[in-house]
């Protein structure tokens, strides 16, 4: 699936929008060019050739505060998701091997997550835990959990009623080599597509909460907080929020096009395309010669 992927050229868009953010990520700090903490006396001033994008309200400059901001709101989304992902693939997974009782309880859980309002739980469970970053993204984990474990689930039904999983279970195969042998590389496709899925819809939550000061309090620089920081400002510098929005947007929608390009690969569609634009370069190749 990885060639066929790599095949694709919204793949390969996605995946270089990606490899930017990740520089960005890593170095982003490193390559301010100002402390992103500071202020100046230049206050909402526009994009210049000292200021690229600008100043705020405290004369702190925007890009710096953009770079640095993009460690916290990346990983954070990374954190999320990873939470997500085990909270909702293990136990979606086992609850087609582990008996009714766990089955019940699992699903039971499942729902009252999903009935939760979600920002209310989310500033509850920092109000309990306390108004960190760590704990905000375990109370946003929770409630994304439930896309992973219906996922998962309904992908491990699918092979769970095969008739080779049937005949390792005749023959006395335990549930994990099960699991390993035949579920896993089943279910392994659209959690793929629900990981790239759930890290778009991960930032926008994180940015979302962020940009209300939940988790991480100001100034410490997020790309939510850079949108939210100007916002009283606007009759001075009306496009104050197009740059952190720009981002944002941006990195949400390489991974959505991420998980599209995924669905093509591990789908009939994706070996239908590589192998028409497969067959064209022949062709081409061929009157060329």
């Amino acid at each position: 699936m990885v060639k066929v992927l790599l095949r694709l050229p919204s793949a390969r868009v996605a995946l270089g929008v990606l490899l930017i953010i990740a520089v960005i990520t890593v170095f982003g700090p490193a390559l301010a060019p100002y402390d992103p903490l500071q202020g100046s006396d230049l206050t909402l001033a526009p994009p210049s050739a000292a200021h690229w994008l600008g100043t705020d309200y405290t004369g702190r400059d925007v890009l710096s505060r953009i770079l640095a901001g993009a460690p916290l709101s990346i990983m954070s989304t990374l954190e999320v998701t990873g939470i997500a992902l085990v909270l909702g693939t293990i136990p979606g997974i086992l609850s087609v091997y582990l008996g009714s009782v766990f089955e019940w309880v699992s699903l039971r859980l499942i729902d009252t997550l999903v009935a939760l309002p979600f920002l209310v739980f989310a500033v509850a469970m920092t109000a309990l835990l306390g108004n960190g970053i760590t704990q905000a993204m375990i109370a946003v984990g929770l409630l994304v959990a439930p896309l992973f474990y219906r996922v998962a689930r309904a992908a491990t039904l699918s092979v769970a009623r095969s008739q080779y999983v049937e005949a390792a279970l005749l023959a006395g195969a335990s549930t994990g080599w099960i699991v390993r042998r035949h579920v896993w590389a089943k279910v392994l496709p659209p959690i793929a597509i629900t990981l790239a899925t759930t890290l778009g819809v991960g930032l926008v939550v994180i940015s979302s909460l962020t940009f209300l000061g939940i988790g991480v309090q100001p100034p410490t620089p997020t790309w939510g907080g850079i949108l939210a920081s100007d916002l009283d400002y606007l009759p001075q510098k009306a496009y104050a929020p197009v740059f952190p929005a720009v981002i944002i947007l941006i990195t949400v929608l390489a991974f959505n096009m991420l998980a599209d390009a995924i669905r093509d690969a591990a789908g009939q569609s994706g070996r239908v395309l590589v192998g028409a634009r497969a067959a064209k370069a022949n062709k081409a190749r061929r009157v060329a010669a």
